[in-house]
């Protein structure tokens, strides 16, 4: 063995290449977008929308437009300063070359152009244009219309004087691009997806207008702007408006300044805004931006707001004596149970964990957010005592529910193997490998479990039959969880434990699989099977664990020929079978069979048409926003009915016609 030193000498100066930065951007785009799918696609446009959101901070500006152009193409356009177009003397080529295609070029390392911004790195622009085949620069500056275009990041003209303004036009930037599908995954840009983004954007960024408009809508483009004044108390009402409320949402807005131990550098201050409601769900809703970004792995930030918040009640309930002198103080999860919180900060040096910037770094953050909150919501329970009181209610609640659901997991560990126990409706059928490479299918009743067991490949795939509709987790605490044998099963056989005990890296799967009916009740099972994974094991849904199958709705049959109709969006089950038939001469003549139940199909036909690996379909579950799907299970599956009555009579037209 050539020990790594050894290795070193052994390379020659041949073997040691320069890659040019902006192709090292197409050869490794996950080190700057965060990859090539959908989500890095979508990253694209925070990128560019990230410097325009910088000009609003700046107070340069105060209006930006997203548009969806036909063809894949995106603009952004901004009402601020413009992007300065004059020779810069370092490089020697104008200031707008630059910044459009030198890796670590730009306004925010101090030089005054910024005081704080979402854009840090000189990165985030340049790469966008690296990954594009086409690029635009439009600035709006000086009294004159300024261009230059790139392609894959190069450029392709001189920055030209296009024209003068006409009277009443405003300065600013349009930036335009078209991906470069040739390294990027295609996929069309998602308009809900990109409108959850922008809503969160305006919502941080209050008084600023941000429009999105999808011109791929025709006749009729469609249009949605976002303004809100009331900046994050807004936010929490509008996450909270499925939930009832305990109190009015706690808001605090400070600015804490830090003097450096270096006395070579500048006193700076960091912005804290943050507004949080109690609310009566059992789940926890937190949401946390730096400098506008989301981040949605947390940080420093986040980690401030949960501290002051347990240790603010925890003081509150001594003082005022429902915490007696033998009680335990209130854990961190006590306190966060039915919680909706929304915390933001502005720091003139932020540290992020990546270019794509999904947990904030900056210690000194965590200390600020932990003032503010403490100051904020120590004098809003001293002057609200009657909501003092509900939220230490809800954290007795939570308490007492914790210690239970503690009481249960002793007993599954200290108990009989569950896989094991006689009293399950269905036992595991498990695979002789295990890993990255296996399978588990999660089936419904013992008839398509049957099936399944019968036409599975036993290497690499497990059946796990699960009887009748499991628990709806939405409304249930863990202990009552706990006490469900279809749920204690499902646990035990994906191995990862739950709540406390829950580690992702013991899941014994690759691929977790739902496999259920195509009729209502099979969708309504799958449902409650994805609530569940939600609420209680997100990490194998945002690992790309969890997928769901797709068997067939109808065969059919012409003499010796078989032809299998899958689901297909947009049509009702009538619409799928005409569509399917007018392939035959004869079509009354076809034999047309509706599986009702994946139990109807035998062995060979479940493996032929739903799991084997080379003909078989699975959709993977993906989380694109967060708060979007917490708020689409609360409603679909919370207490509230009213919410869950308007949805179903607003998307009734687009429900399927099962023939059940």
């Amino acid at each position: 063995m050539v020990d790594k030193d050894t290795a070193i000498l052994q390379q020659t100066e041949d073997q040691i290449v320069y890659l040019d930065p902006m192709l090292h951007v197409r050869k490794r785009p996950g080190m700057y977008v965060g990859g090539t799918d959908i989500r890095a696609l979508h990253h694209l446009i925070y990128e560019v929308v990230d410097n325009a959101i910088d000009e609003a901070l700046a107070g340069r500006c105060d209006h930006i437009m997203i548009t969806l152009h036909e063809g894949n193409a995106v603009s952004v356009t901004d009402n601020g300063g413009g992007i300065p177009v004059g020779i810069n003397k370092e490089l020697g080529i104008s200031t707008l070359e630059g910044v459009m295609t030198k890796i670590g070029m730009g306004g925010k390392f101090g030089g005054g152009a910024y005081k704080v911004s979402g854009g840090l790195h000189g990165v985030g622009v340049s790469a966008v244009n690296a990954l594009s085949t086409e690029f635009i620069s439009t600035v709006y500056r000086e009294g004159h219309v300024w261009e230059q275009r790139y392609k894959t990041g190069v450029p392709t003209t001189q920055v030209t004087k296009i024209r003068k303004m006409e009277p009443g036009e405003v300065t600013g930037t349009v930036q335009r691009f078209i991906p470069d599908f040739t390294v990027m995954d295609h996929n069309d840009f998602n308009y809900a997806t990109l409108l959850q983004r922008f809503r969160e954007m305006a919502f941080v960024t209050r008084r600023v207008t941000i429009t999105l408009r999808d011109e791929r809508v025709q006749p009729i483009p469609a249009e949605t702007t976002f303004y809100f004044e009331g900046g994050l108390q807004s936010f929490v009402r509008y996450l909270n408006r499925n939930r009832r409320a305990l109190h009015e949402p706690v808001f605090a807005e400070r600015e804490i300044e830090f003097t450096p131990e270096d006395k070579t550098k500048k006193t700076y201050a960091v912005g804290v805004e943050v507004s949080f409601q109690y609310t009566d769900s059992s789940n926890v809703t937190e949401l946390a931006f730096a400098n506008t970004i989301n981040t949605p792995d947390g940080g420093s930030h986040l980690t401030g707001l949960r501290s002051a918040i347990t240790n603010v009640i925890n003081r509150y309930a001594r003082k005022a004596g429902f915490l007696k002198e033998k009680d335990m103080n209130f854990s961190g999860t006590d306190t966060l149970e039915g919680l909706t919180a929304v915390v933001s900060i502005k720091h003139p040096d932020p540290q992020f964990e990546s270019q794509t910037k999904v947990k904030l770094l900056n210690a000194e953050v965590q200390g600020a957010v932990s003032q503010v909150v403490s100051e904020a919501f120590a004098e809003f329970l001293e002057l609200n005592p009657r909501d003092a009181r509900k939220i230490v209610d809800k954290c007795m609640t939570s308490q007492r529910a914790r210690e239970a659901a503690r009481k249960a997991r002793e007993l599954v560990r200290s108990g009989p193997s569950l896989l094991e126990s006689s009293t399950l409706p269905g036992k595991l059928a498990d695979c002789s490998s295990h890993g990255a490479e296996a399978e588990i299918y999660i089936v419904e009743g013992d008839s398509a479990g049957g099936s399944a067991k019968q036409g599975r490949d036993r290497h690499f795939q497990a059946i796990l039959p699960l009887r009748g509709k499991i628990l709806n987790t939405e409304r249930a605490r863990l202990d009552k969880i706990l006490d469900n044998n279809e749920i204690k099963a499902l646990i035990s056989a994906l191995g990862t434990g739950i709540s406390d005990d829950f580690k992702v890296e013991n899941i014994r799967y690759g691929r977790v699989i739902i496999m259920t009916d195509a009729d209502v009740d099979g969708s309504h099972i799958r449902t409650l099977l994805l609530t569940f994974f939600f609420r209680h094991m997100q990490p194998i849904i945002q690992e790309g664990h969890l997928y769901i199958a797709q068997p067939p709705i109808y065969r059919l049959q012409n003499g010796k020929d078989v032809e299998y109709v899958y689901n297909e969006a947009g049509l009702n089950e009538a619409e799928l079978l005409n569509k399917a038939l007018k392939k035959y001469k004869q079509p009354d003549k076809v034999r047309v069979n509706r599986y009702k139940g994946l139990g109807e199909m035998n062995p060979d036909q479940l493996w032929d048409t739903t799991m084997d690996p080379a003909q078989r379909t699975l959709l993977q579950v993906t989380i694109d926003d967060a708060a979007e799907a917490d708020r689409v299970f609360d409603m679909l599956m919370g207490s509230s009915v009213p919410p869950r009555r308007r949805f179903i009579q607003t998307h009734a037209r687009n429900v399927r016609n099962l023939d059940v």
